[in-house]
């Protein structure tokens, strides 16, 4: 199916899974975001290639987790170094690279510390700092977390990131989703969380001499509606668009989203 691999690396004492698929030769990597800390991409490389075919025929698309054990404390900067590591074990350079949410502030720090591996950037839904809006929200979480609560964390998650229309249909199914997706343990969700409240990558912004895509949400509830002008700023080579009707899953419910990634990519 779209030549869908499910892989994983060694990377220091632990392994790291990914997945990989579509034909074409130049390299694409998509580092999703928080939600990788209560489920790796193990094992989805067919349902990511269907969701992401339109990247198929020009692309060769890896999708990268964070490494499967983490210590208590691990920052973005040491999530961009480990993924760099990956890269290179695999060969990858000079690669688009597609970050979403923290997915985005690991893809930024790797564009700025490892520009030959980032050839063109896209960054969605993201923040080059913590703000007062992700230091709420995801503080709340990171607290439910500590005592266990994974229904109140699986909500807010949902009702901070989705537009009304499509909470409709996701609402009268939170019981059932939440005790589906349930992880074993939070304490990987909570380092992750921790790094994204630690993350400023401000002064690393003008270092990134790529191409980069810029894209916000217009009601973003969890990085906040001026997280992406932000990052737009300070960023020289850089294009912002912003989905006015959708919050932080805008790269899931903008219709045209994927689309306009691989027009940039194509430029």
């Amino acid at each position: 199916m779209l030549n869908a691999i499910n892989g994983y690396l060694q990377i220091g004492n632990t392994d790291m899974d990914y997945i990989s698929f579509g034909n074409g030769v130049q390299p694409f990597i998509m580092l999703p975001g928080l939600g990788d800390a209560l489920k790796t991409v193990k094992g989805t490389a067919v349902s990511f290639a269907m969701l992401y075919r339109v990247f198929s025929k020009d692309f060769k698309v890896f999708v990268f987790s964070r490494k499967n054990r983490l210590p208590a404390e691990y920052s973005i900067h040491e999530m961009a170094n480990d993924q760099a590591k990956a890269m290179e074990l695999l060969g990858i350079s000079n690669a688009c690279v597609m970050g979403i949410s923290q997915g985005g502030m690991i893809a930024m720090c790797l564009a700025a510390e490892h520009p030959e591996l980032v050839s063109k950037l896209v960054l969605a839904n993201t923040a080059a700092k913590t703000n007062p809006t992700m230091q709420q929200v995801v503080g709340k979480w990171i607290d439910w977390a500590n005592i266990g609560d994974f229904k109140s964390l699986f909500i807010d998650t949902a009702e901070k990131t989705y537009s009304e229309k499509k909470l409709k249909t996701y609402r009268p199914l939170y019981p059932l989703l939440a005790a589906a997706s349930k992880p074993k343990s939070l304490d990987r969700f909570v380092t992750q969380g921790n790094a994204c409240l630690t993350h400023n990558a401000s002064a690393e912004l003008g270092r990134i001499n790529c191409p980069t895509l810029v894209l916000g949400g217009g009601h973003d509830k969890i990085v906040g509606i001026e997280a992406a002008p932000e990052l737009a700023e300070g960023i020289q080579n850089s294009e912002l668009f912003i989905c006015e009707e959708f919050g932080h899953g805008a790269y899931e419910e903008y219709r045209d989203f994927n689309d306009m990634v691989l027009r940039f990519l194509r430029e």
